[in-house]
């Protein structure tokens, strides 16, 4: 595979890195008039729309069952469980402490892969940079909150810790599952299996019979229709393409900055808390992306997937932005 130019890669990295960073105040802005699990299953299912459509008319082959099939376990636990997780834990938590909790990520699936699928150990350089990006992200959440002096609504952390793990699964099951080869095609398809299943769920629990469209504040229709196309369309596309042409450590890095864009703009644009204790964790975070970057192995193309397997474009989702986020 040919080498991608710096320009793609940076404007690629930009878009996971800023845009999946800005997603967690949408969200906060989306559920603020619009049900959780409803809001997140409009915005996948409107991506997944475009997206299907675009990906057929540019010649894609029509999906099997079996695709389809692996689409839908994808979906659900990447965007029903991951993404509705943490779109159900904004009502109660702060957008930037969701992006801090969200930031395990990278851990879980390096130590999953590691742990239960035989994957290469990690190198001591990635293993430093993961660990110094945890305590970053303890350092985020501050020891009054970890201590209990601040109230932490717990069903929300719980459901957060959740959504990572459930992420974590989905991305490592998606790398030997049966999916298209265009990479587009298999996204839009787990967006629509994803965003199903948020309906359904959506339905179950009487957030339809509650929704009164009327009372829908421009700002939570402009956060889906933002969340649709930047999150996951633009985004997500963008992550997919890294996942093909850099390591997916590198790739993972977005969880550790998206925290901060999280916090900035829930700071300028929210009212949420910043301190100076924030401001360095987030330099400790920092620290980390480049111990992971400069410390992968050798070669930053995806040179050792091989050529002929099947489910090639499918390893894209391994943190697939978050849609993900």
């Amino acid at each position: 595979m040919k080498d991608p130019s710096n320009s793609r890669l940076i404007a690629a990295f930009a878009a996971v890195y800023l845009v999946w960073g800005s997603t967690y105040l949408a969200i906060r802005f989306g559920v603020e008039t619009i049900p959780p699990f409803m809001m997140a299953g409009t915005r996948f299912v409107l991506a997944g729309i475009l997206l299907y459509a675009w990906a057929r008319w540019r010649g894609a082959q029509r999906p099997t069952l079996i695709e389809w099939r692996s689409a839908a376990i994808i979906g659900t636990l990447l965007l029903f469980v991951g993404n509705g997780g943490v779109t159900w834990a904004e009502q109660r938590v702060p957008s930037g402490i969701a992006a801090l909790l969200v930031a395990t990520v990278p851990m879980w699936i390096v130590m999953f892969d590691w742990l239960l699928h035989g994957a290469v150990r990690p190198r001591l350089g990635v293993m430093m940079g993961l660990g110094i990006g945890f305590i970053g992200v303890l350092m985020l959440i501050g020891p009054d909150q970890l201590l209990g002096h601040n109230r932490i609504d717990l069903g929300g952390v719980g459901a957060l810790m959740i959504a990572c793990i459930s992420w974590a699964i989905g991305s490592l099951y998606s790398r030997k599952a049966i999916l298209p080869k265009s990479p587009l095609l298999a996204t839009s398809m787990e967006m629509l299996a994803g965003g199903t299943v948020l309906y359904l769920v959506a339905a179950f629990t009487g957030e339809f019979q509650r929704f009164e469209p009327a009372s829908v504040s421009t700002r939570s229709w402009l956060a889906v229709g933002y969340l649709s196309v930047f999150g996951s369309i633009i985004g997500f596309t963008a992550y997919v393409w890294l996942l093909r042409v850099v390591h997916a450590s590198r790739v993972a890095t977005y969880a550790y900055v998206n925290p901060i864009i999280a916090i900035l703009l829930g700071w300028s644009l929210a009212g949420e808390e910043f301190t100076v204790q924030m401001l360095f964790a987030a330099s400790v975070i920092i620290v980390a992306v480049v111990l992971i970057i400069t410390n992968q192995s050798s070669g930053s193309i995806r040179t050792s997937v091989p050529k002929k397997e099947p489910t090639t474009a499918t390893n894209l989702t391994v943190k697939e932005e978050l849609v993900v986020k």
